[in-house]
């Protein structure tokens, strides 16, 4: 959430701001609202400063015996005022909030103008794997190894599931092994979270009120499954205040994710690349608002490392503010070479989301001179499936089996994934 002091005192560099990210629709609504909101709270104040004032005589008439019946009749009817001009004041601050929530953070000065296509390649890394055969894609050569079924997840869960079975289940595990030592390694706690979360956690994040049709909620609670652990690790700051030394906290959060991809029919249908259900780990962090810039790119820098150490090929982008979803500042994507596809995809992305979820999350630093909200940022470390595919397409041989790198061995993997 913006902060509305800042939106007050300067709207023009706001509306700058936000036209870069194409979004200017509601700031003129939410200033009017806000304007009109300030109203009421100064006759609210001033009526509520008249009662107290006859409050104050009607003890003092008492006191001396004096006649008050006329004083107990203004405060009555100050009281009435009261109670509907603040119902009033409630009513207009709820309309601009509900407003001022689907405001999108303020970009980097340093992320790129445009929109989805405006991408900046920061680096290539690696080399685009060449073979004298022609590579087969994810759900061929998981076919060959017995690990994928598309067709019986169908058949029990409908489009857009699978079941991962066998040797590709033995890879899945290591992977996670692995990543969850690299990051501890590098100062990531990890967690376990919750998977329902309540309305609060999905509004304190962003993905409320922006995303709500991609999300899966339960008929008969108030409850929502998440489409990323970000949404149950930000909430460990949910109405908080850190220590400034405790900072950076770093979380990195192992959990099943559920996303609906609603508007993706047609998009990615083929195997397990786009998906309902899939595994992740998350990382998070807390940092102080001088160091976020820092540590957003310390995260991507463990991105990277886990990429390396698979063998993948990949390229880091810098999104464009026009794509930025509403709670990031700036974000970086890496992309994995897929042979099967001839492309380069998505298998991360870590944005800096400055104190935009924190102001929403009412998660603040203690410091000497008084509390102030942290900044937050999330990066995935692993996105399982895709992961899988990467590596699966990467290390394929001409037969359809697959050599697996020497890093996941040591966490329990075959050397080799044969045909079924």
């Amino acid at each position: 959430m913006l902060d509305l002091r800042l939106l007050r005192a300067e709207p023009e560099r706001v509306r700058t701001e936000l036209m870069r990210r194409g979004s200017t629709d509601d700031l003129d609504r939410v200033l009017e609202l806000d304007r009109r909101a300030r109203e009421v709270r100064t006759r609210v104040e001033s009526v509520r400063a008249e009662r107290g004032r006859i409050t104050k005589e009607i003890g003092q008439a008492k006191r001396v015996g004096r006649d008050s019946d006329d004083l107990q009749t203004a405060a009555r009817a100050l009281g009435d005022a009261l109670v509907a001009e603040e119902a009033a004041l409630r009513e207009r601050e709820a309309a601009r909030d509900e407003l001022l929530l689907g405001l999108p953070n303020l970009a980097e000065p340093e992320a790129p103008a445009g929109g989805e296509d405006d991408a900046v390649t920061v680096r290539v890394v690696g080399t685009q794997p060449l073979f004298d055969f022609a590579p087969k894609d994810h759900l061929e050569i998981g076919l060959l190894l017995g690990g994928i079924d598309m067709e019986q997840a169908a058949k029990i869960s409908g489009a857009r599931f699978a079941y991962l079975m066998g040797p590709l289940v033995r890879l899945q595990i290591a992977l996670v092994g692995f990543a969850v030592d690299l990051l501890e390694a590098r100062g990531f706690t990890p967690v376990v979270p919750p998977v329902l979360v309540r309305e609060e956690a999905m509004f304190g994040t962003g993905f409320f009120p922006t995303d709500r049709a991609s999300i899966y909620a339960l008929a008969d609670d108030d409850l929502y499954l998440v489409g990323t652990s970000e949404v149950p690790l930000a909430g460990l700051g949910y109405e908080k205040i850190l220590d400034a030394d405790q900072l950076p906290l770093r979380y990195a959060g192992i959990s099943t994710c559920f996303r609906r991809e609603a508007g993706a029919a047609g998009r990615d249908t083929r195997g397990i690349f786009r998906v309902h259900q899939f595994d992740k780990i998350e990382m998070f962090s807390f940092s102080d608002a001088d160091g976020s810039s820092a540590e957003h790119l310390r995260i991507l820098g463990v991105q990277e490392e886990i990429l390396t150490q698979l063998g993948l090929h990949y390229r880091v982008q810098d999104i464009a503010v026009g794509d930025l979803g509403a709670s990031a500042a700036r974000k970086f994507d890496c992309e994995a070479w897929m042979p099967g596809q001839d492309r380069f995809r998505e298998v991360t992305s870590c944005s800096n989301c400055t104190d935009y979820q924190a102001r929403r999350l009412n998660c603040r630093i203690r410091t000497d001179a008084g509390t102030r909200f942290v900044h937050t940022l999330n990066g995935t470390a692993v996105a399982v499936g895709r992961t899988l595919i990467a590596l699966l397409e990467t290390h394929q041989r001409a037969d359809g089996s697959v050599s697996v790198p020497e890093v996941l061995q040591r966490y329990g993997a075959p050397a080799e994934l044969e045909l079924a």
